[in-house]
């Protein structure tokens, strides 16, 4: 593969920690930043491009607080580093922040940074120069420290899906990974270790309080983005989810342009459910795009040239995601609202009904009838993923010798740990190989994100969402248009993981969690929706419209050039674009790797420029 210094500088964002040592200042030296905080000593803490608005710094005596991300109230951040007594009592501020943000802190020679529970922000940290070096993405690091990719994790990422824990791994040798909820700390005398701060709610509250729990939230976390006025933009498919944060942003102080970009199926219910919807909101503009000027799925991805720090399914859709942008912009928009994540919420996963029908087995067998034949599950399959009482650890492990198996039917993945990870025909046996012993490896040790198999769901679901959404923020925010996704900050998802879950997914009710949350601000009509539009011709429009853009993609691929799969396989089926396989989205993650490692071979990014200093409180 050819050499990259693999370091931001096209207008990507990044933050990098540093602990208050001689070593540090020759670091940051290596970084090209235009931005630089200092700790009392004068050495070099926090360095960087953020944007003016994208931190909220204070400092007492020889404390210092930075919270990068949602803007945090500035006098409540003072008064927090004027009370403080050491790392441990930031625990109490970071489970009281709305928002979404990393949390950094520098008390008495200790250094503590955190991200979110979701996995939105994420945090990494290596050696360098003897230092451990923290920062918010894991490509920083690898250039720092010059370190190799791992071709075996990029082996791992090519299964579909990537089951827990193996997309926590950093694809460089020598950078390593703080797990969400966690906090990594920094000792004066340079040890690091991680501790977890955040643990999910007992599932125990009843629809009615947890609804009221999830309006309050959801409202401040829509409110905290359009309290600085001006203009910002929201999504408005008509599905219930962006509906309901644009009904929220419009009793913000900020004006709200809505934007719909309808879909090419006939079928496809969401403009009209748009347009009802915006019909109440007399004072948003409604912004309607024709829906031939949407980009198809697959659109563009020769030109792909972010830096990001592991390969993203969300390649596939990044043309028609950042489509919208220049539109709003022009329209005045400083920040545009989506609703994703409410689906991850707002729902949950039907493995709950594994362990409920051992609890409560009265209650759930008759439900479990219920999705039996609203999804049509197949008798066979379903009693047999309810019968499954195998641990994490067994599941994952039980993968790894037969990997090539065929799709297994989805009830077997809706009622247990996951779907089964599979690779496919084109992946080499070296690629095998290598992603069965990564996958080996994690089964010895890994723990599931709960004990219980419906909830280690629910939060698997939300972060594999946040690891796409993270990516399109990124490329958001370069084009010019930063994002953010209400649904997946961490106090909003604590409300909805507080319902019972037999009250959040039942087969009779269509998001009975957000419906009565959103009663009395969202008009009864527009909830009164119980589906959401289905991408599927879009998807086929941009097979066929691509198809020799993904025959080049095969044509000197980097995955081939390591040796991980058989291009000539990856031409044949990207020349059949009908082919019944491709449906199930079967080259997403083949193609995200690929697309990825093409980035990496960009041409050096920068040098570093003379930084801004910004003031520490």
């Amino acid at each position: 593969m050819p050499e990259t210094d693999g370091m931001p500088g096209h207008g990507e964002t990044y933050f990098v920690v540093l602990p208050d040592h001689d070593a540090a200042l020759a670091v940051a030296s290596g970084l090209p930043h235009t931005r630089l905080l200092r700790h009392p000593s004068g050495r070099p803490w926090l360095v960087g491009n953020w944007p003016d608005d994208g931190i909220t710094v204070a400092a007492a005596g020889d404390t210092r607080l930075a919270v990068l991300g949602t803007p945090a109230d500035a006098e409540r951040l003072a008064r927090e580093a004027d009370r403080l007594t050491g790392v441990a009592a930031l625990d109490r501020l970071a489970r009281g922040l709305p928002g979404s943000r990393h949390l950094v802190a520098a008390i008495d020679g200790r250094t503590r940074v955190q991200g979110d529970a979701a996995g939105l922000r994420l945090v990494f940290h290596a050696r360098v120069g003897g230092i451990t070096v923290i920062a918010d993405r894991a490509d920083v690091l690898a250039a720092l420290t010059g370190a190799p990719l791992d071709t075996r994790q990029i082996a791992a990422r090519l299964l579909w899906p990537v089951p827990h824990p193996l997309p926590h791994t950093p694809l460089w040798r020598g950078v390593n990974a703080v797990e969400p909820g966690a906090h990594l700390t920094v000792e004066p005398d340079g040890r690091a270790r991680t501790r977890r701060w955040w643990t999910p709610p007992e599932a125990d509250r009843p629809l009615a309080a947890g609804a009221a729990d999830l309006r309050a939230a959801l409202t401040e976390a829509v409110g905290i983005r359009t309290s600085g006025g001006g203009t910002v933009s929201c999504d408005l498919s008509g599905g219930l989810d962006s509906t309901s944060i644009c009904f929220l942003a419009a009793h913000g102080e900020a004006r709200v342009v809505a934007s719909t970009w309808p879909g090419r199926d006939p079928a496809d219910e969401d403009l009209a459910w748009a347009r009802r919807a915006a019909g109440h909101l007399p004072e948003v503009e409604h912004a309607v795009w024709p829906a031939e000027d949407s980009p198809l799925v697959y659109a563009g991805l020769h030109d792909i040239d972010d830096s990001l720090d592991e390969p993203s399914i969300g390649m596939m859709d990044r043309a028609r995601v950042l489509s919208h942008v220049p539109r709003l912009v022009a329209r005045g928009s400083r920040l545009h609202l989506t609703g994703i994540g409410g689906d991850h919420i707002a729902w949950c996963s039907e493995a709950h009904y594994h362990g409920l029908l051992r609890r409560r087995p009265r209650l759930a067998l008759p439900r479990l009838r219920a999705f039996r034949a609203l999804f049509d599950w197949p008798p066979a399959p379903m009693a047999q993923a309810l019968a499954d009482g195998r641990s994490y650890r067994r599941w994952l492990a039980d993968a790894v010798p037969d990997l090539r198996r065929p799709s297994q039917p989805p009830v077997t993945g809706a009622l247990g740990w996951d779907a089964a990870p599979r690779l496919f025909d084109w992946v080499t046996p070296d690629a095998e190989r290598a992603a069965a012993e990564v996958l080996r490896d994690a089964a010895a040790t890994a723990e599931p994100l709960a004990p219980d198999r419906g909830r280690h769901a629910d939060l698997q679901a939300i972060r594999a969402c946040t690891r796409i959404i993270r990516q399109w923020e990124q490329m958001s925010a370069r084009a010019g248009l930063p994002t953010a996704s209400p649904f997946l900050d961490d106090r909003v998802i604590e409300a909805a993981l507080a319902v019972r879950p037999e009250e959040r997914v039942t087969p009779w009710r269509y998001k009975p969690l957000l419906v009565a949350a959103m009663r009395g601000v969202v008009p009864a009509e527009c909830l009164a929706r119980s589906n959401k539009a289905e991408a599927s011709m879009d998807a086929a429009d941009g097979l066929r419209a691509h198809r020799a853009d993904l025959m080049a993609l095969w044509d000197d691929s980097r995955l081939a050039r390591l040796g991980l799969v058989d291009p000539a396989r990856l031409r044949a089926l990207s020349a059949r674009p009908a082919t019944p396989a491709l449906r199930e989205a079967v080259l997403y993650s083949t193609i995200g790797c690929e697309v990825w490692l093409r980035t990496l071979e960009r041409p050096a990014r920068g040098a570093p420029v003379p930084a801004t200093e910004q003031e520490n409180g």
